[in-house]
């Protein structure tokens, strides 16, 4: 490996690494679209009433690392505070944070993010999906070269909009998660017990395998053994409606990663073969959480019993928000780019202006539809030199975080409203696996947060290169990745068990695990060093611990 390269902070302040969206390499257009990060909380913060002004996205070396940016003094960070009593008055008499208070004074009354999940569910979903579906329509095949690049254009333009719209609704869908948690610790009630009366609350994350199950039993009921997506599509005109269905919905999903280079369900046939074959055959059990929830609920004073049922209320209205905003919002439109931007350099392969269709990932925003239209762009060898500096960058081990640390003032100093958005805030980015918090290291090792109550023994498959993973994976092995994203939802029930390096109890993986029914441990820092590939594994999450068994 290069030891050439060095990793410099990229503005004053303390950044965090920050995989869980990317693990590195990241391509120039996804870097471009991640500045919705940026935006979109920036908006969110303002109108919540969050005494901070955004969270900054930087990419260093082709790695994410991110920064809760204050709004006093944000770009003259200190790693000292001034006298808590001089500190308090400058936090109530700044103008900003005034208003800040009184914006999430009205929020902690009038719950916005119900509204936000009524409007997803009645209007703006069935925006996106028309849209997607859209340019889904569009014979990337057939259309002239013109036309193709006004399509590439389109999407470009799509892309950065839901990537606003993405982190837009993810301010309101972490929130009252966060805010559950901030009472929760109040009461005595640890994270992952909260986490637990969560299940069932994402309907989206078990949607495409309840979806698959049904078309399981379709094709069980025909008698018949498929080996190829024409073979279900011949077992009946149910099955084959049944899967023309599935994948004219998710197809075109990325299903691997979010970056450009992931790939998408279609591009897969022999993963949505093995998907439909080895679906479960019936829903995840969710009796636990109301089980849970009770148990929980009584541990609260009487006095504050109907607060618990609303902050409850709440976060379970906003999972499904949170992980049904995803495909949406980024695998769709992003699945849809990358096959726009591939049939551009198939044609350009063809005349001789690209060594391999790939390579277009390797252009810039501004790049792309120039070198669509064949007007202007990067030649062929300039953009494969960029592909394996990319490739190379990829490789490296970036360090955890950059920059030198900054004082955070005590939660004391804040008027109370503040208090509670700041404490969820650092709850959730805690609990998230995103600050180095008690998740994201929980024991060190091969520990973690558990999810489930079922011990699984299966074979190790080490997911570096989540493509070449599902290469290998058979149905019932462990999956032992750094983290998973909502693009994994449709492919996941192949797996017995899960393993991951990053992450909390509220991070994607958690999620799926839970809604799944799948056992699993989150977080266990030691997970892709400690694991051989193939070795046979116990993942236990009752305990929080894998074992490496032979």
């Amino acid at each position: 490996m290069s030891t050439d390269v060095a990793f410099a902070s990229p503005a004053p302040g303390r950044w965090a690494l920050d995989r869980s969206h990317y693990p590195g390499g990241v391509t120039p257009i996804s870097q471009w679209l991640m500045g919705g990060c940026v935006v979109a909380n920036r908006k969110a913060m303002a109108t919540l009433g969050v005494p901070a002004e955004t969270v900054d996205v930087r990419f260093v070396n082709g790695f994410m690392y991110t920064r809760l940016r204050p709004l006093i003094r944000p770009d003259k960070p200190s790693a000292t505070l001034p006298p808590l009593p001089l500190l308090k008055v400058a936090t109530r008499l700044h103008p900003e944070m005034r208003r800040r208070a009184a914006s999430a004074a009205v929020s902690l009354r009038d719950a916005p993010w119900r509204a936000v999940v009524t409007d997803w569910n009645a209007t703006t979903r069935p925006r996106l999906e028309a849209r997607n579906r859209s340019f889904q329509a569009v014979d990337l095949d057939t259309v002239g070269d013109a036309a193709l690049a006004d399509h590439l254009g389109a999407l470009l333009h799509w892309c950065k909009e839901m990537f606003e719209l993405h982190f837009h609704l993810h301010a309101f869908d972490l929130g009252p998660l966060g805010i559950l948690l901030h009472d929760g610790e109040r009461w005595g009630l640890g994270a992952g017990e909260l986490v637990v009366a969560l299940g069932g609350a994402s309907p989206s994350t078990s949607g495409p395998v309840v979806q698959l199950a049904a078309l399981r039993a379709e094709v069980e009921g025909s008698g018949r053994t498929p080996v190829s997506l024409d073979d279900v599509r011949s077992c009946s005109p149910e099955a084959a409606r049944m899967l023309d269905d599935y994948l004219s919905r998710r197809g075109a999903m990325l299903i691997t990663r979010y970056d450009l280079d992931g790939q998408t369900l279609a591009e897969r046939p022999e993963t949505v073969l093995d998907s439909i074959l080895h679906a479960p055959r019936a829903p995840v059990d969710h009796a636990r959480a109301e089980q849970a929830a009770r148990s929980l609920r009584a541990r609260v004073p009487a006095a504050e019993q109907a607060l618990f049922d609303q902050r409850l209320a709440d976060a379970r209205a906003v999972m499904d928000l949170r992980d049904d905003n995803g495909p949406y919002t980024v695998e769709w439109p992003v699945g849809l780019l990358r096959l726009a931007l591939l049939a551009v350099g198939r044609r350009a392969v063809a005349a001789g202006r690209l060594q391999a269709s790939e390579h277009m990932f390797e252009l810039t925003p501004s790049e792309a539809v120039p070198f669509a239209r064949g007007t202007a762009g990067p030649g062929a060898a300039v953009l494969a030199t960029r592909a394996a500096e990319r490739r190379r960058l990829a490789e490296l081990v970036p360090p955890d975080a950059l920059g030198q640390p900054e004082a955070a003032p005590p939660l004391s100093v804040l008027a109370p409203p503040l208090r509670i958005f700041v404490g969820a805030v650092q709850l959730i980015l805690e609990h998230l696996g995103m600050a180095g918090g008690v998740d994201a290291a929980a024991g060190g090792g091969l520990r973690g947060v558990g999810v489930g109550d079922t011990a699984y023994v299966g074979r190790a498959r080490l997911a570096n290169d989540p493509e070449a993973a599902l290469d290998a994976m058979e149905p019932g092995d462990v999956l032992v990745v750094r983290f998973t994203t909502p693009a994994y939802n449709t492919v996941l029930s192949l797996a017995g068990a899960v393993v991951t390096a990053d992450g909390g109890a509220l991070c994607h993986a958690a999620v799926m695990a839970r809604e799944l029914g799948i056992p699993a441990v989150i977080g266990a820092p030691a997970a892709l060093d400690a694991i051989p590939e193939g070795a046979t594994v116990e993942v236990d999450p009752v305990a929080g611990r894998v074992r490496v068994l032979s």
